[in-house]
């Protein structure tokens, strides 16, 4: 038996393995899911297994998973591409008979009224529908999607969307990555979602504000009209349809869907989840 995480390369995956490893997990008994090797080198030297596989080649993915592992699946990043990816992986885990199929997953689960969670609510009812013992870890915003885009922010002096007065109990992606490493080597988490955000939710103002204080800039909230948002975004090179994406996202930052704090994100780990101002400080410094 071995816990397998998918997508093992990017930025998450690479963040659980490592939690896992600082759990007290050996080295041997974790398998990467990745589609290039070459890219997980550093991930083999350490003594973890590869396992090459690509989630939009269903026949790549059939030694993937072994009878026994505990598995946490990573959605698919490309967008309007995630149903059949995540159905090849739930079916070749079910085939393979996993123990556990952990996702990561989207808060507010099949309650989720906004585009980007539709793909999330299709994949728990394949992996409902495949019987397998699951978690659905549905993770809240990652408060480094905000200080990825902090250069423009800078640049321009403000903090541009359109959130309204919104608030985002957001979480540093070690935290999400740290409940995944829970739920992967605990007890008791057999069938059960957790609603997984930061411990407080801010607004864009309050944002704005702690940018300004870490930068020593001047830095300002401006709330825009959905329509020229999307036309910021479409002018920074996005393209149309993920910009009308990031959109409706901020629709549904002002109508509150991402301000819920159940505290299980906390829970799981132990700890309280990682302030807003720590992120933005280490992205600053970075």
């Amino acid at each position: 038996m071995s816990i397998v995480v998918t997508g093992a390369t990017g930025q998450l995956g690479r963040l659980v393995i490592d939690e896992l490893i600082g759990r007290g997990v050996a080295a041997g008994e974790i398998a990467a899911v990745v589609r290039d090797a070459d890219k997980a080198a550093d991930l083999a030297a350490r003594g973890i297994e590869l396992r090459v596989a690509d989630y939009d080649r269903p026949e790549s993915l059939k030694d993937a998973f072994h009878a026994g592992d505990r598995v946490l699946l990573i959605s698919g990043s490309e967008v309007g591409r995630r149903v059949p990816q995540h159905t090849a992986v739930v079916d070749a885990a079910a085939g393979a008979g996993v123990a556990l199929l952990a996702y990561t997953g989207i808060l507010g689960g099949p309650d989720a009224d906004f585009a980007l969670a539709d793909e999330h609510k299709v994949t728990e009812e394949l992996i409902l529908a495949s019987g397998l013992p699951y978690v659905f870890l549905r993770n809240g915003w990652y408060t480094e999607i905000f200080t990825a885009n902090l250069a423009p922010v800078l640049a321009h002096g403000a903090v541009v969307n359109n959130a309204r007065d919104g608030r985002v109990a957001s979480a540093a992606r070690a935290d999400y990555a740290a409940a995944a490493a829970a739920v992967l080597t605990g007890e008791g988490h057999e069938n059960r979602a957790y609603e997984l955000s930061g411990d407080i939710a801010w607004s864009f103002t309050e944002y704005a504000g702690v940018v300004a204080e870490v930068s020593g800039q001047e830095i300002g909230y401006a709330d825009v009209p959905a329509e020229k948002h999307q036309e910021i975004l479409v002018g920074a090179g996005l393209p149309e349809g993920f910009a009308a994406i990031l959109v409706d996202v901020d629709h549904a930052i002002a109508r509150g869907r991402l301000a819920h704090t159940s505290g299980d994100l906390a829970r799981l780990i132990g700890r309280p989840t990682t302030p807003l101002r720590e992120t933005v400080t280490a992205a600053l410094k970075g």
